[in-house]
């Protein structure tokens, strides 16, 4: 199975190759206006992958007001689906920090107790886990040194769920991948 994993688009939209899933963890526009979130449904409806996944970021209201949902293309808010018998859950969630353009706060806490409240509607059988935010001290280091990653997010990876892929974005600085 080919699983391509994004977040934190911005706007770009590239060509690409085409796979079995891809997975969106957040940040699709560069504005946040209607038009570029109806640039980023087409752009998936034109890519070549029997299913697309996306979950909203921080740069995303419009996804509280205009989430597309098909056969072709889902939408996960604090919601699970399934493809090819994974459960996948999405979750778009990510806490508030100093110097925050508050333009983007769609989908944002002022606390990690409030992080937790919504992280806490994860199931623990999920087999890709979606989230914009990172979990505390994996790939969460901005280029100011601080982490900004979830610690409930951390704690539940060693002891609430263990997916077998989880895509998180929102630290431009902080890309790649880790194994476990």
């Amino acid at each position: 199975m080919i699983v391509d994993c994004v977040a934190d688009l911005h706007g770009f939209y590239p060509e690409l190759e085409g796979g079995d899933l891809r997975i969106v963890a957040g940040d699709l526009t560069a504005r946040d206006t209607l038009d570029e979130h109806l640039e980023f449904i087409k752009w998936c409806a034109w890519q070549n992958y029997n299913r697309i996944i996306y979950i909203g970021g921080n740069h995303d209201n419009t996804c509280l007001r205009e989430p597309a949902n098909n056969k072709k293309i889902i939408y996960l808010y604090d919601s699970g689906t399934e493809f090819e018998g994974m459960k996948i859950w999405g979750s778009p969630w990510t806490k508030t920090f100093e110097g925050i353009n508050p333009h983007c706060k769609a989908f944002t806490v002022d606390t990690e107790e409030e992080l937790a409240d919504k992280f806490s509607l994860i199931p623990h059988d999920v087999d890709i886990l979606i989230t914009h935010s990172p979990p505390w001290t994996i790939l969460d280091t901005t280029i100011k040194g601080e982490q900004v990653g979830s610690t409930f997010l951390m704690g539940s990876l060693f002891y609430c769920f263990r997916p077998k892929l989880w895509v998180f974005g929102h630290v431009h600085e902080a890309y790649g991948k880790e194994t476990f």
